[in-house]
């Protein structure tokens, strides 16, 4: 497959169970990472297993360009060697790397389209039994810029699907951003609402960058395939996706 081309969704590869890849090529990997694994192994044996771990059974030199939350579903990209790591971790912090999102969220939104322009900084630091925790705090305070950018998809009931776009790369900034303008995201046992349970409706749908070695254009993308957003009740939403999402979601700024 030419390093410009994207697998189709349909014909994810599965390494395991859990996950699926959806691009490789003699320099990187890009797989579907499913929530509730951690994408690098953490301390202590408890949290050894990692999507990471996994993959280097099938590929020992793979090392990780970035990293998504354990309970966020989505795209992971990964390089096959330390030089097109280095390439590839460049390209992010120039922020040459575009990413999107879906994300379920608590209310209804009063407009189509918007965006979070809210510097952040950790508030608390973590500990054994805590994950860290972020908000907003004002750039002299110590905050750092963070814009996020959101177009609605679709509603049902006092929910809404929103299509994601970060402009910066902080530590759970969709998820802070989303909670700080009172629409947290559904299972969100940090910022969500008060007895949160299931998984965290958050998902990193598609990726675009140019290929670091060949420097024709990559598009990737992967649906959700976890239990949560495929309910019954979300089915409506699927066509909204195919309509005015999925083909327009790495153009959206």
């Amino acid at each position: 497959m030419p390093a410009d081309q994207a697998m189709p969704v349909h014909q994810a590869m599965p390494v395991d169970q859990a996950i699926a890849v959806v691009h490789v090529d003699p320099w990187l990997l890009v797989v579907h990472k499913p929530s509730g694994l951690l994408s690098q192994p953490g301390r202590g044996p408890a949290l050894a297993d990692s999507l990471l771990t996994r993959l280097q059974c099938h590929w020992p030199e793979l090392l990780l360009v970035h990293r998504l939350d354990r309970d966020t579903s989505g795209l992971l990209l990964l390089a096959r060697d330390p030089h097109t790591h280095r390439r590839l971790s460049t390209a992010f912090a120039e922020r040459r790397v575009h990413k999107a999102y879906l994300a379920v969220v608590e209310g209804a939104m009063g407009a189509t389209a918007g965006r979070i322009d809210e510097p952040l900084a950790r508030w608390a630091t973590a500990t054994a039994t805590a994950p860290p925790r972020y908000g907003p705090v004002p750039v002299g305070l110590g905050g750092k810029p963070a814009l996020t950018r959101w177009r609605l998809l679709g509603a049902r009931g006092q929910r809404s699907l929103l299509l994601l776009v970060p402009h910066t790369g902080r530590s759970h900034q969709l998820r802070v951003h989303l909670a700080s303008v009172g629409h947290p995201i559904v299972g969100d046992p940090i910022y969500g609402l008060e007895g949160a349970s299931g998984r965290l409706m958050l998902h990193g749908l598609g990726l675009r960058l140019r290929h670091p070695h060949t420097a024709r254009a990559l598009r990737l993308r992967c649906l959700p395939r976890e239990r949560g957003f495929d309910q019954p009740d979300w089915e409506p939403w699927g066509d909204h996706l195919e309509r005015h999402g999925l083909a327009a979601t790495l153009e959206f700024h």
